[in-house]
C-alpha cells in the first residue's frame, strides 16, 4: 500500500547539475556506481528528480534575501545569513575543499555541534562532487576512526580543541586524511602551525581562483542517482554501517515530509537546530527540509541540553519543532515540578484546563462532539501563556523521531494543546517513512506512509502482524562496502526490511508492536515486546527513569530498575543526587532521601522497594497474559547514560550492553 498524495511539484532547473547516469540496479555499495530511481507515473513519487545543488539554486532564485541561518556571533549577538549569502559561502568552501585535496566521491566528515559551519560543510562537500558524513561528538577515538576509514574521509571538520585532539590521536592511522579544520576558538595549539591543520576563519579568506574551472567541472559531473551523503547507523552490535543516500533520496524525501506537515508555507517557517546532525532525522529536517521550503534556522548553543534550549526557543519562536522523546520528557518533568510548587487554587485551575483540553482532543479523535466554548476559553486565556513561556506560541507542529514516545507523554502534551506528531523511519529510509498528522491523530499509530512511500507487512501471522517493510525513492542505495549486509536489508524486490514488527489497519495507519531483535522469547515460547511492558511500569512509577525487561530464553520475566537522578551537565553521566520529582515521590512513601546511595545504604530501603513492587503489581494487572507479568526486580546503583554505554547518541537503550553490564544481577534472578 502507498501513501500517495497530490502536491504541486517545485519548479526545478534543468541545468548541468541535474543529470542522471545510466544504471542497472536499484542497489549499490560503491559510491561510484549509480542506481536506478524508483519514479512513479503519478503522485509525489512522480516528481522530477533534483540534485542538491539544483535545490539550493532554486531556493536562492526564489528567496535570495530571506534569512536562512541565524546564529550567535562572537559578541553573543544574533547574526543572520541570507540564502544568497548561504550559497556564496557554500561555493567558496566547496572550492576550498577541492584545493585541500577532496577528490570526487570522497568524503568530508563533520565532528561538531550544530552550527552554520556544519550546514556549509555539508552542502560544500556535495557541491564539490564529494560526500558528506557526520560523526557523533560522543564517539570514542576508536569508533571515530572506523567512520573515517569506512567513509574514505579526506577532510575532517571539528568545532573545538577537544575534538581536534581526538583526531590527532588517530591521524597516523588515517593515511588518506588530507586536512583537519577547526571552526571555533580556542584553537588547539598546533592548528595553523602544522601542515594539514587549519582554522575555518583563515579558509574563508583563501584565494580559490585557481580551482574555479575544476569546480565547474565537478558541478557539471554531479549525478542525481549517485551517493552524496553517508549516515552511520547507531547500531548496538558491531561497527556502525554507512548508509549511502543519493541526491534524489535527500531532495525527494524532504519535500514529501514537508507536504505531510500541517499548512507548511514557503519562506515563513522557523526552526531551531539542536539535535545531533549526525542523525538522519536532524539532517533531513534541519538542512534539507529547510532548504526545500526556504525556512529560517536558528542555532541553539552547545549547552542546549543543559538548559539553554528554552532561551533559544523563547527568542526564535519556532513554527515547527523536532525533538527526540527524551527532550519532551524533560520538559514534562520540569513543568510537573513547577506545578507541584503551585498553590491549591492554581493547581485546581491548571488541572481543569488540561482536563478540558485533553477531552476536547480525545473527542475530536473519536469523531464525537467537542465542548468548544470551554476549550476556546482555556486555549486563549490559560494555555496560551504556557506556550509563550516555552517559546512555542507560533509552533504549528511538534514532532518526535528516533525512538518510540510513551503514550502518557503524548497525552500530557495534548492536554496542553500541543499534540506531538510521531515520525517513523530509519537511516536506511532517509529518515521519515511515515508521520502522524493533525487531521488523523491516534496515540497508538505512527501514521500513514508519506506520499510516494510504499509499505508492506512481510510474513504476516493470523492477526496480520509481521515485519514492516518499506520501498520508494527514499530508500538507501546500500551500505558502503557492505554487500552482504546490504542484501540482508534489501530483498530482490527492493523492499527494505525494518526489523520492526507491526501491522497496518484498514485505514492505512501503521502500528509498531515490537522489534524482531528485541523481542523476548521466553522458555515457554511466548513472544513479548519489552517496550510495552516497560512503559506499563514507568507509567505506574513516574520517578523511575528506566525499567528494563529481562527474560529472553528464561522461565519468567524480571526487571532492572533505575531511579531518576540528576545528570552531570558537562559529561552526561548520572549523578548520585536524586531529581526533585524523585525526592517528592519518596516523601509520599514516608522516606526522605536526597541521594541514590543513601537508598542503597539503607538495605536498599524496604519502603522504596515496596513502592516499586506495588507499582509493578499494578502494571502486572494490566498484562496481556501471565507470561508478561514481572516476577522479580532489582534497583540499580546508577541510571543509564551515554558515557556508561547503556544509551546511544539518540538516547536509545543498548539492550545488549545493559545485559552485559548486569550479568551477575540477572543470573541471581534465575539461580
Amino acid at each position: 500500500m502507498s501513501g500517495e498524495e497530490n502536491g504541486k511539484p517545485p519548479s526545478a532547473s534543468t541545468g548541468p547539475k541535474g543529470r542522471i547516469l545510466p544504471a542497472d540496479s536499484y542497489v549499490s555499495t560503491d559510491p561510484a556506481v549509480p542506481v536506478k530511481l524508483r519514479i512513479a507515473k503519478e503522485g509525489l513519487a512522480a516528481l522530477d528528480p533534483l540534485s542538491v545543488p539544483d535545490l539550493m539554486d532554486r531556493t536562492v532564485r526564489d528567496h535570495p534575501d530571506h534569512p536562512a541561518m541565524v546564529f550567535r556571533n562572537a559578541q553573543k549577538h544574533w547574526q543572520t545569513v541570507t540564502y544568497r549569502e548561504y550559497r556564496e559561502r557554500v561555493h567558496h568552501m566547496a572550492k576550498v575543499f577541492i584545493k585541500l585535496g577532496l577528490e570526487p566521491l570522497h568524503t568530508v566528515a563533520v565532528l561538531a555541534f550544530n552550527s552554520p559551519e556544519w550546514f556549509v560543510s555539508e552542502l560544500s562537500a556535495i557541491h564539490a562532487g564529494g560526500i558528506i558524513t557526520g560523526v557523533y561528538t560522543t564517539n570514542s577515538a576508536e569508533s571515530t576512526q572506523h567512520v573515517l576509514e569506512s567513509s574514505r574521509a579526506q577532510i575532517v571538520v571539528v568545532d573545538d580543541a577537544k575534538q581536534m585532539e581526538k583526531i590527532l590521536s588517530i591521524r597516523s592511522n588515517l593515511p588518506n586524511l588530507k586536512a583537519v579544520i577547526q571552526t571555533m576558538p580556542p584553537y588547539a595549539p598546533y592548528v595553523k602551525r602544522e601542515d594539514g591543520f587549519y582554522r575555518w576563519s583563515e579558509l574563508e579568506e583563501m584565494n580559490v581562483d585557481d580551482v574555479e574551472e575544476e569546480y565547474k567541472n565537478r558541478l557539471a559531473n554531479i549525478a542525481i542517482n549517485q551517493c552524496c551523503c553517508l549516515v552511520y547507523t547507531s547500531g548496538t552490535v558491531g561497527n556502525p554501517k554507512g548508509v549511502m543516500l543519493s541526491h534524489d533520496s535527500l531532495t525527494w524525501d524532504s519535500y514529501s515530509i514537508g507536504k505531510r506537515l500541517h499548512q507548511i508555507r514557503y519562506a515563513e517557517e522557523v526552526l531551531v537546530s539542536f539535535l545531533p546532525l549526525s542523525h538522519v532525522a536532524a539532517q533531513m529536517v534541519d538542512i534539507f527540509l529547510t532548504l526545500q521550503f526556504a525556512c529560517t534556522v536558528y542555532f541553539a548553543d552547545k549547552d542546549a541540553m543543559k538548559g539553554t534550549l528554552l532561551n533559544t526557543l523563547q527568542e526564535a519562536k519556532p513554527t515547527r519543532m523536532l525533538a527526540v522523546p527524551r527532550v519532551y520528557e524533560k520538559i514534562q518533568e520540569k513543568m510537573l515540578a513547577v506545578g507541584a510548587q503551585s498553590g491549591a487554587a492554581k493547581k485546581l485551575v491548571a488541572g481543569w484546563a488540561k482536563s478540558v483540553t485533553l477531552q476536547h482532543h480525545l473527542n475530536a479523535m473519536e469523531g464525537k462532539p467537542t465542548n468548544s466554548w470551554q476549550y476556546r476559553l482555556v486555549k486563549n486565556f490559560i494555555l496560551s501563556k504556557v506556550k509563550d513561556a516555552l517559546g512555542l506560541s507560533r509552533c504549528l507542529t511538534l514532532a518526535t523521531a528516533a525512538a518510540p514516545m510513551d503514550r502518557e507523554t503524548k497525552k500530557y502534551f495534548m492536554s496542553l494543546d500541543m499534540p506531538i506528531n510521531e515520525a517513523f523511519g530509519m537511516s536506511e529510509s532517509s529518515g521519515a517513512h511515515s508521520l502522524t498528522a493533525p487531521d488523523s491523530y491516534n496515540f497508538d499509530t505512527i501514521g500513514k506512509p508519506l506520499g510516494g512511500c510504499e509499505t508492506k507487512i512481510d510474513k504476516p501471522d493470523e492477526r496480520g502482524h509481521g515485519e514492516i517493510c518499506m520501498r520508494g525513492r527514499h530508500i538507501l542505495m546500500g551500505y558502503i562496502g557492505e554487500e552482504a549486509k546490504t542484501r540482508e536489508a534489501l530483498d530482490d524486490e527492493g523492499w527494505l526490511h525494518s526489523g520492526d514488527v507491526g501491522y497496518v489497519d484498514e485505514a492505512g495507519f501503521i502500528y509498531i508492536t515490537g522489534r524482531i531483535k528485541e523481542l523476548i522469547i521466553t522458555a515457554g515460547g511466548e513472544n513479548i515486546p519489552p517496550v510495552h511492558v516497560e512503559n506499563l511500569v514507568k507509567n505506574e512509577l513516574p520517578f523511575v527513569s528506566n525499567a528494563f525487561l529481562v527474560g529472553d530464553k528464561r522461565k519468567f520475566l524480571t526487571m532492572l530498575i533505575t531511579l531518576k537522578t540528576q545528570m552531570n551537565l558537562d559529561t552526561g553521566a548520572p549523578k548520585d543526587e536524586l531529581t526533585p520529582e524523585t525526592i517528592a515521590a519518596l516523601k509520599e512513601f514516608g522516606v526522605e532521601y536526597g541521594k541514590l546511595s543513601e537508598i542503597h545504604a539503607a538495605g536498599p530501603c524496604p519502603k522504596v522497594l515496596k513502592a516499586i513492587q506495588d507499582g509493578i503489581d499494578r502494571a502486572n494487572k494490566k498484562a496481556i497474559s501471565n507470561a508478561q507479568k514481572i516476577q522479580k526486580f532489582a534497583l540499580l546503583t546508577a541510571d543509564f547514560s551515554v558515557p556508561g554505554g547503556e544509551l546511544g547518541p539518540t538516547l536509545k537503550v543498548k539492550r545488549n550492553v545493559v545485559v552485559a553490564n548486569n550479568t551477575d544481577i540477572i543470573e541471581k534472578f534465575y539461580a
